[in-house]
């Protein structure tokens, strides 16, 4: 049937309310974790390891002036790789953690926090391609005063530029579905706005996430989702 996937616990065909979805009901989630605990050490410090990479990377965008568009797209790269594996270690392993932090912002910044995260996977998925991918970002135009050029010379000060919607490949309905919603959360929360402004919306609710799955990294096995998604 189109739309659906199977449940990665049970099998049961089920239709995905957002792209990460792997199990149809929080029982089968729970029951999955249970059994593939392995080494739940090792993963915390995987988590660990990842944020702190993320938190580098990111803090650099401020401090980073690139010669070239190539020099600037290559860092930005490096940022949206680390970011987005954050983002899918959380809601592989730490779900009813990721939606519980995200429980705790008012709607417009959860709308803000997942609208973002969105588009920033479209870029992660665009990486790879050929086609002009460092387009997607730009320096801002040398009409201000001196002072305010030097500033925005640095990457985070530079701008998410529209690029065209991806074209209809030979997709999966769903996946291709995804990669359309992708590209209008990118038109919606990245293009227009500087990159270090994008990347801060997301890192502190990632941050606040992970930390949370580190204290205690037991908990999200046996935890119910939100129903309200």
């Amino acid at each position: 049937m189109a739309g659906t996937r199977g449940c990665e616990q049970c099998g049961t065909e089920f239709v995905p309310q957002r792209e990460h979805d792997r199990f149809c009901s929080s029982q089968c989630r729970a029951a999955w974790n249970r059994a593939h605990s392995g080494d739940q050490a090792a993963e915390v410090r995987a988590l660990e390891w990842s944020a702190a990479g993320m938190r580098e990377v990111t803090e650099r965008l401020s401090r980073f002036r690139p010669g070239d568009q190539a020099a600037a797209f290559s860092m930005i790269s490096e940022a949206v790789w680390w970011v987005t594996i954050v983002d899918a270690r959380l809601v592989r392993h730490y779900l009813a953690v990721y939606d519980g932090v995200l429980a705790t912002r008012d709607t417009a910044e959860r709308e803000t926090v997942e609208g973002t995260l969105a588009g920033l996977r479209f870029v992660r998925n665009r990486i790879g391609a050929e086609d002009g991918q460092s387009d997607f970002i730009g320096r801002p135009a040398r009409d201000a005063g001196a002072e305010q050029v030097r500033a925005e010379d640095v990457l985070a000060g530079w701008t998410w530029r529209r690029v065209p919607e991806p074209a209809r490949v030979s997709l999966p309905p769903q996946m291709r579905s995804w990669e359309f919603t992708r590209h209008r959360a990118y038109e919606t929360w990245l293009a227009g706005r500087p990159v270090g402004e994008v990347f801060g919306r997301v890192t502190d609710f990632l941050n606040v996430a992970a930390a949370e799955a580190v204290a205690a990294p037991e908990a999200d096995a046996f935890a119910l989702p939100r129903t309200d998604l």
